[in-house]
């Protein structure tokens, strides 16, 4: 579906096809923050391909220095630079492999010992098409966030099945990624450890003060868009888990927006993991936008729209960890 004009004002020319294809039963208020995130996905894909040109234009100067610097040398110089070109290539890509083989080799452990968090896949019904990219692409980031880590955990993903399943499928190595994937829902991969499930939800009147390496957290992956406040706490009741909220409130206040993408939440677990510190996981990782000096709240993995806006600010150190995902 074409969002972007060919003069560039992508972002001020969403179709009316899109905006009128917005959910019914939206109230006025949700109607706003839909046709406020189209038109952030369309500035979105406008910048990227800005991006893609200039990349290319990028590497269309390199070459043609690179083709002007061996015409103005000597045919012996000329030989000496290429192999010393190729010699730098080489042990880049070395180095490169030593790195993904002890990353490789880090999660393999954390299989064994790591800190079990799940990532609870069943609301994919609920969630738009749109949504449910955006929640893949949280995913791939949390993949990436945790290879990337020293004491990585041992990531699940379940209740994987559908479109959410087909759209992980295409994510580049995705096949290879070290992590479980359950079609089944926790429930039943882990009916033996029922006892030790902990749900993750604002709702609970539970705050933790620790990670218990028994316990197994529960995170809900769901891009709530204000629509499904409750849902998590409501299925852990039904369910009869435990559930626990981080303890955010104790340590700082947030602004209007009280909920937290699932990657967020990921990465506060793993800084906490590797600091055992809350408040400095919850300022390293918590934008700042979100914090301020009134309403505070500890929500945990229900995303608001507004966070899509702060991808754009941590897009430089995204991008690291997608294209590390994609290189598992």
């Amino acid at each position: 579906m074409e969002i972007i004009e060919e003069n560039g004002e992508g972002s001020e020319n969403i179709s009316e096809v899109q905006v009128n294809s917005q959910p019914s039963g939206l109230s006025k208020t949700a109607q706003k923050k839909r046709l406020k995130q189209l038109r952030y996905e369309a500035r979105k894909a406008e910048k990227k391909a800005k991006m893609k040109v200039e990349k290319k234009r990028e590497g269309e100067r390199k070459r043609r220095e690179w083709e002007e610097k061996l015409a103005s040398l000597s045919e012996e110089e000329r030989s000496k630079l290429i192999e010393e070109r190729k010699g730098q290539r080489k042990e880049r890509m070395e180095k490169r492999s030593e790195e993904r083989e002890h990353k490789i080799q880090r999660l393999t452990k954390a299989k064994e010992n790591g800190q079990n968090i799940i990532i609870d896949l069943e609301f994919s019904h609920l969630m738009s098409r749109a949504e449910i990219q955006s929640l893949v692409q949280q995913i791939m980031y949390c993949y990436a966030v945790n290879r990337k880590c020293p004491s990585p955990a041992h990531l699940w993903l379940t209740g994987c099945k559908g479109d959410m399943e087909s759209q992980l499928q295409r994510l580049p190595g995705f096949d290879k990624w070290i992590i479980e994937k359950e079609n089944r829902s926790y429930i039943e991969a882990l009916e033996d450890h029922k006892e030790n499930l902990v749900y993750l939800t604002a709702d609970s009147d539970t705050v933790l003060d620790d990670l218990d390496p028994n316990k197994i957290y529960i995170v809900g992956g769901l891009v709530d868009r204000n629509r499904w406040k409750g849902i998590t706490m409501k299925k852990a009741q039904e369910q009869g888990l435990q559930t626990g909220k981080l303890p955010i409130g104790n340590y700082l206040k947030m602004s209007s927006s009280q909920v937290l993408t699932v990657n967020q939440v990921l990465e506060i677990l793993l800084k906490f993991l590797e600091t055992r510190d809350w408040e400095a996981s919850f300022f390293q990782v918590i934008p700042q936008r979100k914090r301020c000096e009134a309403d505070s709240g500890e929500p945990q993995g229900e995303e608001d729209e507004e966070d899509c806006q702060e991808k754009d600010n941590e897009s430089g150190t995204k991008k690291q960890c997608i294209e590390a995902a994609s290189n598992s």
